[in-house]
């Protein structure tokens, strides 16, 4: 099979294609560094909560390298993620249009090979882990009963998103275990904003695979919510907004933070507004768009976190 061939269909004209060593691609698109938005949605609780529990503490001293491990261990971990995914759906992938391009399905890599290449990733996001004190490495570890099951979720329920969103947003109570080395009420009110803002970008993406999905009995948000998606972000993504905005209330944030928030919902609403269910080039683009969605807010974080350890 040539590369062109093996490329996945939604991941065309990217680094990994053009400029990677052949025998890597398979591996790199195992762990989707064709596509590593889903890695910077992963990230963004986490650089939230360090950057906010910095401002907390007043004191950033600690926030550079933080922000550095945080960056590493979401892409080691969101690959191990992706990696275990596809083992586990390499029957289902193989009957999805977009996704039966993926190595496993598609005969480029093996199911054996493909769990070498996840404890490789594992080992790696366990190496950054024990950079941080004894409690966020138990909050670390605690997550993978989460990861693990999150693929056989779309199975058994309508709601796999949930799931998606419990694992995504992890980082939200990563980031204050790392610098508090406990965890208090703001950090579980800024996880279930960031579960919210999950349920709400994976809907829209899940909107590529629905038709697919109603064929072979899969489940989602997408399917159960329909024509009234819409109004569901709407639900989803204002709850996003405000449990995010309780977090900061407790954080006792300064204007940059909220400036941040305001732009954050600002991205949302112009992301519920362009939505075309059907358009599925559209959705894929609002779904990547979430990046700069996180990116706002958290310019506004460090913005606050930088003014507040000045005094």
């Amino acid at each position: 099979m040539s590369d062109s061939a093996a490329r996945v269909a939604d991941a065309t004209g990217n680094w990994v294609d053009t400029h990677a060593p052949l025998w890597s691609r398979p591996y790199l698109r195992l762990s989707r560094l064709d596509r590593p938005i889903g890695s910077w949605l992963l990230l963004m609780p986490c650089w939230w909560a360090a950057a906010l529990s910095a401002a907390i503490a007043h004191d950033i001293k600690s926030l550079p390298l933080h922000i550095v491990l945080f960056f590493i261990g979401a892409f080691a971990m969101r690959g191990a993620g992706c990696t275990w995914n596809d083992i586990t759906d390499r029957d289902l992938d193989a009957k999805v249009e977009r996704t039966r391009s993926r190595p496993i399905p598609a005969g480029q890599v093996s199911v054996t090979q493909a769990l070498v290449f996840l404890i490789v990733q594992a080992l790696i996001g366990l190496a950054v882990l024990l950079q941080f004190n004894r409690f966020a490495i138990a909050t670390g570890i605690a997550s993978l009963i989460i990861v693990a099951v999150y693929p056989f979720m779309k199975r058994i329920t309508w709601w796999p998103q949930v799931v998606l969103g419990l694992a995504f947003s992890w980082g939200a109570l990563m980031g204050f275990a790392a610098t508090f080395g406990r965890l208090d009420a703001i950090a579980f009110v800024l996880y279930a904003g960031s579960i919210a803002w999950v349920i709400g970008y994976d809907t829209i993406y899940a909107h590529q695979d629905a038709e697919d999905d109603a064929l072979i009995g899969i489940k989602s948000t997408a399917r159960l919510f329909g024509a009234n998606t819409q109004a569901a972000l709407v639900l989803l993504y204002g709850l996003a907004v405000v449990l995010i905005g309780v977090a900061l209330l407790l954080g006792e944030v300064r204007w940059p933070a909220w400036i941040g928030l305001a732009a954050f919902a600002a991205h949302l609403a112009w992301q519920i507004l362009r939505l075309r269910i059907e358009d599925s080039a559209l959705c894929l683009r609002l779904f990547k768009s979430n990046r700069d969605a996180g990116l706002l807010l958290l310019a506004g974080l460090l913005a606050d976190a930088v003014m507040r350890a000045g005094g």
